[in-house]
């Protein structure tokens, strides 16, 4: 299960896609998100599924890896479908026994819900690598400086910690086969008694992940990293012809969705 997690993982190639400019990447995930919340009925949703849908086939995204996942939020967009279903009393009445009360908005909206996550996390496949993000990141929030916000460091952050989420589960998963080999047992036994079989999991984890943030550490003192102050990069962010075609595409899917939304649609 710890392998099908490939939520905002890149995926290099050579694409008009992978060619954009971090920054419209991500401004565009942004776009992409306000639509698909402002999406109200099947029209709306079908038009930002036909966006997802043509983005990825133009980035040649693997559908594999998408649906891949998707496996390991199944639980939660159950549990996110039934509650919809059943705390819903809007629509006609489908089902009425004693406490139980199925109506036909609660359907409506656990499916329009289930749509929503779905596309939501599929989108996050639309990201560029962590060192590009953390480029995008720190050019977009470089307003807040005259704030004295420290943008590079909260950039620097997220940047190491996207880039050691596979790292994290790969160390989880190899803990859990050792355990394993050891005759521990995961998936019996009642509730607490499971995660009470979790201990011999985190503490190991938590002690590997302290040790590698010291070894990280350590490593960036040695090469003399003091923060953003008089830092130079390698690749200069520029937009290009590419980038506001891009734009335009985005606001284009942000107006129809929002014309839609007006006309309940």
């Amino acid at each position: 299960m710890l392998k099908d997690i490939t939520l905002g993982q890149y995926f290099p190639g050579n694409t008009p896609i992978h060619r954009l400019d971090p920054r419209t990447k991500l401004l565009l995930l942004i776009v992409y998100i306000v639509a698909l919340f402002l999406a109200v009925w099947y029209v709306s949703y079908l038009v930002v599924a036909v966006f997802l849908v043509l983005v990825t086939v133009i980035g040649h995204i693997p559908f594999k890896a998408m649906t891949r996942g998707l496996k390991p939020m199944l639980i939660f967009i159950i549990f996110t479908a039934v509650l919809n279903i059943f705390y819903s009393r809007t629509g006609t009445p489908l089902l009425e026994w004693k406490f139980i009360h199925i109506y036909s908005g609660g359907l409506q909206t656990a499916l329009f819900m289930v749509v929503r996550i779905m596309l939501l996390i599929s989108g996050t496949f639309l990201l560029t690598s962590p060192i590009a993000l953390t480029d995008a990141l720190e050019s977009l929030l470089s307003p807040l400086k005259k704030l004295k916000v420290p943008v590079h460091e909260l950039s620097m952050m997220m940047c190491i910690a996207l880039r050691f989420i596979p790292t994290l589960i790969e160390e989880t998963d190899k803990i859990i086969s050792a355990q394993k080999a050891r005759g521990a047992d995961f998936e019996t036994g009642s509730l607490i008694h499971r995660a009470k079989a979790l201990i011999p999991i985190l503490v190991p984890l938590f002690v590997s992940a302290f040790r590698r943030a010291d070894e990280l550490s350590v490593a960036m003192e040695c090469r003399c990293y003091h923060g953003g102050e008089g830092r130079t990069r390698m690749k200069v962010l520029r937009f290009g012809k590419l980038d506001f075609l891009a734009f335009f595409f985005g606001a284009l899917l942000l107006a129809l969705v929002i014309v839609l939304r007006v006309f309940g649609l």
